[in-house]
């Protein structure tokens, strides 16, 4: 939403490491490469990155799963779920069968190290467009937390009507989805697995012409 990602796993000092630490990371799973052992838990949909709506990757350590609270319900619980080999309710096939065949397409594309990289280039690509236009299109999230993933950007300090009509003039060229989220306006470019380099390519050209034609005054 707000175009934020850490690029680093939070830590605790000794008095805190029994917390283990829990990540959302249905933007960016599979676009790139952490260790998996620095977390307790990690949630993420598929949706994004690894396939289609109605299937969830849970990744949870065995030693913190049945402290849940004693009102959870059983289709909530992971212990559950695990014991029951993910099959505790009848499973979302299409999207689980699907979600297999991205895997398969990741893998046969250089595994999700080459997926990183592909990220880097897409988000480093859209930045330099951001970056570069002299204050037409503004990104205020600190670059070091930039996401790789949501790119989002204010066009003329935040024209809602100049925003209204970049989206409308990026139909034309078969860009579509940009519109930032409803709690915070703007633009908001989803750049997930399946997003070529061309596309965004083709993106920050548009940027360029829409800044050209639309000049600060």
């Amino acid at each position: 939403v707000h175009g934020v990602e850490y690029d680093f796993v939070p830590t605790h000092d000794a008095s805190y490491s029994h917390i283990p630490v829990v990540a959302d990371m249905s933007s960016n799973i599979m676009t790139r490469v952490f260790d998996i052992n620095k977390f307790g838990l990690i949630y993420a949909g598929c949706q994004k990155n690894v396939g289609p709506a109605g299937a969830t990757i849970v990744i949870c350590r065995e030693d913190i799963m049945g402290k849940h609270h004693k009102f959870c319900p059983s289709i909530l619980s992971y212990e559950t779920t695990f014991k029951n080999n993910s099959l505790l309710n009848t499973p979302p096939t299409f999207s689980i069968y699907m979600t297999g065949l991205v895997m398969e397409w990741i893998k046969e594309n250089g595994g999700v190290s080459a997926m990183q990289k592909r990220s880097e280039a897409k988000s480093k690509l859209l930045y330099k467009a951001i970056d570069d236009s002299g204050g037409f299109y503004t990104n205020n999230i600190a670059k070091n937390v930039r996401s790789r993933v949501n790119v989002v950007f204010r066009i003329n300090g935040g024209d809602e009507k100049l925003e209204a009509d970049f989206l409308s003039a990026a139909k034309k060229y078969n860009l579509y989805q940009m519109k930032g989220h409803r709690s915070i306006g703007g633009i908001r470019v989803s750049i997930y697995n399946t997003i070529s380099l061309d596309i965004v390519e083709k993106l920050a050209d548009f940027m360029t012409q829409f800044k050209n034609n639309h000049q600060l005054s």
